[in-house]
């Protein structure tokens, strides 16, 4: 007969912690992976289950995920009608319609497969023009052209740039309401009407008027088109320059780190119970709040270093906005970190930075890279190089996609034919035969 294996009293207690620690464990990743959103839902729970536990302010939040948020004049009226048709298609329809077939036209379609979800326009114009060559009046033309479409605003490079262009867009726009965008935006966003008033030598009756006018008109042209996801996120991180320095700093939100507060006297009046019961319900109470508080540290700690890591490693972006992102994979956090992979991606899923370029995902900075001459580099580089060349290429004889191979090799970058035609089948570019016109 085999051995009965017996269990003493101290072997219990020993699987007894080794379980309640497996439970602390399931606590911390579980409140890891959580988005904002969860977070706030969780602790809420949390806040029911414990009567000693406390969350100062609010955990919901209504911003918008652009990079205007903080204009704060007033309450847009937001259309989100969610129509059908993208932006881009929309867009593309009104250049097929009234532009004729030119090497223009084909930088006003380039730019448009710049623009963001919101309609604005997000590429470093002057960085293009060294890159490709092109003549600068001709990217100012298609500029032009793109910012003349329908919905007006689209194509703006700034909020301020996009008002204007829907001011100028409406024939009985209040004059004032233009004069105060395009020279006293800043005091309009801090509401300082006094310097409006003194520095354009208009009164408060043409002010309120001109405000009220601004505040119909939208901050996102295109939010309005069918988007496949137009949500609501509030920014985990605040990542700023550190003026006179190639530094940022990283600030967590209320949202990452929210205040957990213990209700010490409430807990104290029931101390003074001489129950066992009513003492152990207290101890366990005070040591999950305990737990709760480590949790959310832990969380908090561990995304500001992803964090850390992803400004290191793409530092041209928050530098100036450079979509060229250098490859990176969850693989190469987890090693510097020394962490485990699944831990990097519930660190970046879900949660959203801010920086002066708008709010991102933190997993967007991750990129496969696909190796080159001598180099790896990301895909959306890839991506971006095939734009151009396509952009840039005689309409009546559009390269095939061998050709657009070779003249990638010709800067470096070796990819097969096949892969050209994958990346250009994402970018939604037809093959060279629809691409073709007489």
């Amino acid at each position: 007969m085999p051995h009965k294996q017996s269990y003493g009293y101290g072997q219990i207690q020993k699987q007894i912690q080794k379980f309640a620690l497996t439970q602390q464990m399931q606590q911390s990743i579980q409140i890891l992976r959580y988005s904002t959103e969860d977070l706030a839902k969780y602790l809420k729970q949390k806040q029911l289950d414990n009567p000693f536990i406390s969350i100062k302010g609010t955990m919901s939040y209504t911003g918008k995920s652009t990079d205007m948020s903080n204009f704060k004049v007033g309450q847009f009226d937001m259309v989100t009608d969610n129509k059908s048709q993208s932006l881009y298609d929309y867009l593309l329809s009104q250049v097929h319609l009234t532009m004729r077939k030119t090497n223009l036209r084909s930088w006003v379609i380039y730019l448009i497969g710049q623009l963001d979800e919101n309609g604005y326009l997000k590429i470093d114009l002057r960085k293009l023009i060294r890159k490709t060559g092109v003549d600068y009046i001709t990217m100012m033309d298609a500029l032009t052209l793109l910012q003349q479409l329908d919905p007006p605003g689209v194509g703006a490079r700034s909020l301020q740039e996009c008002l204007l262009l829907q001011i100028q867009n409406i024939e009985d726009a209040p004059i004032e309401a233009q004069l105060i965008v395009e020279n006293e935006f800043v005091s309009l966003v801090e509401q300082n009407w006094e310097k409006i008033a003194a520095n354009l030598a208009i009164d408060g009756k043409q002010i309120e008027n001109a405000v009220e006018f601004i505040q119909r008109l939208t901050p996102a042209p295109g939010a309005a088109f069918e988007q496949e996801n137009i949500g609501y996120v509030y920014p985990d991180l605040i990542i700023k320059k550190i003026s006179g320095t190639a530094d940022f700093s990283i600030k967590t939100t209320k949202k990452t780190k929210p205040l957990v507060v213990f209700k010490k006297d409430y807990y104290d009046k029931f101390l003074r119970e001489n129950e066992d019961e009513v003492k152990k319900f207290l101890k366990e109470k005070q040591r999950d709040f305990q737990e709760l508080i480590r949790d959310i540290e832990l969380r908090a700690e561990t995304i500001v270093r992803v964090a850390e890591v992803i400004i290191e490693r793409q530092h041209d972006f928050f530098e100036d906005g450079n979509e060229k992102l250098k490859p990176l994979l969850l693989r190469d956090v987890a090693q510097k970190l020394n962490l485990h992979e699944s831990t990097i991606s519930r660190a970046v899923n879900g949660k959203y930075l801010q920086c002066d370029f708008g709010v991102y995902e933190l997993k967007y900075f991750f990129k496969r890279p696909v190796n080159s001459i001598g180099q790896d580099i990301s895909v959306d580089t890839i991506k971006e190089h095939i734009n151009v060349i396509i952009a840039a290429e005689n309409q009546q004889k559009p390269l095939s996609d061998s050709k657009i191979a070779t003249k990638l090799e010709k800067v470096g970058i070796r990819i097969s034919r096949r892969t050209v035609a994958k990346y250009r089948e994402e970018l939604k570019i037809g093959s060279s035969t629809q691409r073709k016109r007489i």
